[in-house]
């Protein structure tokens, strides 16, 4: 990954609606959602909608695809997992402490999270 791509998403995700979309399509997995679906969820205008999916598209965050007459979309997890590698290995060189303690941060976040799901 380049500066330039990861600009263009973390641009994608700086918009509190392209954010909500992000999060909702994150929590459909694989089978993603059509635009009908998303825009009910977050009720949101289908013209407003369809720029922010655009947008997220074009970032690479978010891929298309056409199911008989619907277009469905969803997260491209790889995407998400390089820009937060991209983020963290800029953070870790010349810092090795900065690498622990990021380590150490997202395996709490990933057991709070198996906790919450399990539990809840």
């Amino acid at each position: 990954m380049d500066n330039k791509a990861a600009i263009a998403m973390l641009a994608a995700l700086s918009h509190e609606r392209r954010l909500s979309v992000f999060h909702l399509l994150n929590g459909s997995g694989a089978t993603g959602m059509n635009a009908g679906a998303i825009a009910t969820a977050l009720v949101v205008p289908p013209s407003s909608l369809s720029f922010h999916l655009t947008h997220l598209e074009q970032s690479g965050l978010i891929s298309s695809k056409r199911f008989k007459r619907q277009i469905i979309y969803s997260v491209v997890p790889e995407r998400l997992t390089h820009l937060v590698l991209y983020l963290t290995t800029m953070g870790a060189i010349g810092n090795p402490e900065f690498y622990g303690n990021i380590s150490d941060e997202i395996s709490g976040l990933i057991k709070s999270t198996e906790k919450n799901t399990i539990s809840g």
